[in-house]
């Protein structure tokens, strides 16, 4: 049989992208295993040693799953639309040299647990209704740090949108388009009253979703120019880190048990709040994103819980510049309702 090759898309994982498939000096043509074309190529088994360590994390179990269905779940791994369980069991094969490994099923090694998602739920609680200043409970500050490290976000646009609502057929200028001035900032996902950040989206749309506005009304969208800056992604964890830049099988295994926390710290971000409990609710968010902005991050990205967009809440708005606005009509406010 001709040798195959496959590359950084059948695995979906910036670690393999960036960094470890440069370093294997790898050809270039069309995928074998996804069919992706142009891209990077290397031949399976020179991937070994870095799965080999990933399949260190798992232990054999009878009621276990296959080792594809827990990269699949833990790491996001195999998400190209043609990586399938059969397409990925088969891949993962030839780079183990070892076609019986990928039928077995496997479970996460007892070995790595972590507290970090139990501190983090005992803080938010002491925050939110104990207290709120000189605090108990202790997360691991370090530990959290490291994990953030993991999730610096990519290189972002240069172009993003802040929304308003037009009043009494007003349109503001650029300048009443920025952050409030401290005295009039209110709590919000990301900052505590009184500390003005600059929330942008990505999008016009994902923008004036965010200021929930009503059918009819209009809104002045400004686009503001950011620089390259060092931001936390929080949109989706486990596809941000990557078990490849890690050296050690425990290091990987610890990153798994940790996983959990860094996909609640997501969730805070997004999670929807009543006006009403802003002041209370927010508490959380608040203090991580002031953690963040205390290690040296310019900012935190995040999913929109309203849009299809994303949005960074930007901690210096003087880093933005802005440049025009333009007047958008709200035609259809859409209302999503599930059963509780």
């Amino acid at each position: 049989m001709a040798q195959r090759f496959c590359c950084p898309e059948c695995f979906d994982d910036r670690g393999l992208r960036d960094q470890l498939f440069p370093s294997l000096e790898p050809g270039h043509g069309a995928c074998d295993f996804c069919g992706t074309m142009d891209t990077q190529l290397v031949e399976p088994g020179k991937l070994a040693n870095f799965f080999e360590l990933l399949v260190n994390v798992y232990e054999p179990s009878e009621d276990g799953k296959s080792l594809v269905e827990w990269m699949k779940q833990d790491w996001q791994l195999f998400s190209h639309p043609r990586m399938d369980i059969a397409h990925a069991k088969e891949l993962l094969g030839e780079i183990l040299d070892d076609g019986e490994i990928v039928r077995r099923s496997f479970a996460p090694s007892a070995s790595y647990i972590s507290e970090g998602l139990a501190q983090w739920d005992k803080l938010r609680d002491e925050m939110m209704y104990a207290n709120r200043w000189f605090l108990d409970v202790a997360i691991n500050e370090e530990r959290l740090e490291q994990l953030l490290d993991m999730l610096i976000a990519p290189p972002l646009p240069r172009q993003w949108h802040r929304a308003r609502i037009r009043t009494e057929d007003e349109t503001f200028p650029i300048e009443k388009m920025g952050a409030p001035p401290r005295r009039r900032s209110s709590n919000g996902r990301a900052n505590p009253a009184g500390i003005p950040y600059l929330y942008l989206g990505s999008l016009p749309d994902t923008a004036v979703a965010e200021i929930r506005p009503h059918t009819g009304e209009v809104a002045c969208v400004a686009d503001f120019a950011i620089p390259e800056i060092k931001a936390v992604d929080l949109r989706n964890p486990r596809k941000l880190v990557s078990p490849f830049i890690l050296s050690e099988s425990s290091a990987i295994g610890q990153l798994r048990a940790d996983l959990p926390l860094l996909v609640r710290l997501g969730e805070e971000l997004t999670r929807p709040v009543q006006p009403a409990g802003a002041a209370i609710d927010y508490i959380p968010s608040q203090y991580l994103c002031e953690f963040i902005k205390k290690k040296g991050f310019d900012g935190v990205v995040y999913s929109s819980s309203v849009s299809d967009g994303i949005n960074l809440a930007l901690f210096d708005p003087a880093q933005a510049v802005g440049g025009t606005v333009a007047l958008y009509n709200v035609s259809k406010v859409s209302v999503q309702v599930v059963a509780t």
